[in-house]
Parts: C-alpha cells; structure tokens; sequence
C-alpha cells in the first residue's frame, strides 16, 4: 500500500466520521480534531474504521500518533510497508 493510498483511505474514512468538513482544506500538519470539530467518540470511531479499512491495530496508547493528516500517514505507512 502506498502513502497516497494511505491518504486517501484516512480522507474517505475522516468524510464518514465528519461527511459537513471540507477535506481539501485541512492543515496536513494540524490536529485533526481541533480542525474538525470532531469529540473523542468521533476520533475512536475514526480508528476503528482505519483498522477495518487498512487492517492495522492502533493501540489506544498510539491515539497522539494520529493527530493530524500528516502525522496519520506517516503511522499508518509504518504499519504497513507503504512506499
């Protein structure tokens, strides 16, 4: 799996968490939770579909490693040999 792959695997499941928020607009180096808007219930149903979508267990204790879209990405490739 590649990052671009990656990416748009965390945008597709960030539209179905908050399908209101403009995606195209987010800070990759911002945290996404402050950008939007989304409470701790919105972030932990978003991880839970990244590990359905992508397979990866993420650790609660990981959670601060998936801050942001860039920070995602990075976790996320690390995870799973991307290129």
């Amino acid at each position: 799996m590649t990052k671009d792959q990656i990416r748009a695997a965390i945008l597709r499941n960030l539209s179905a968490i908050a399908p209101e928020a403009d995606l195209e607009a987010l800070d990759p180096r911002r945290d996404l939770r402050d950008q939007l808007d989304i409470d701790s219930v919105d972030f932990m149903n978003f991880v839970v579909a990244l590990h359905q979508d992508l397979g990866v267990d993420v650790p609660e204790a990981d959670y601060p490693k998936l801050s942001s879209l860039d920070a995602c990405v990075a976790y996320l490739a690390g995870k799973t040999s991307a290129s």
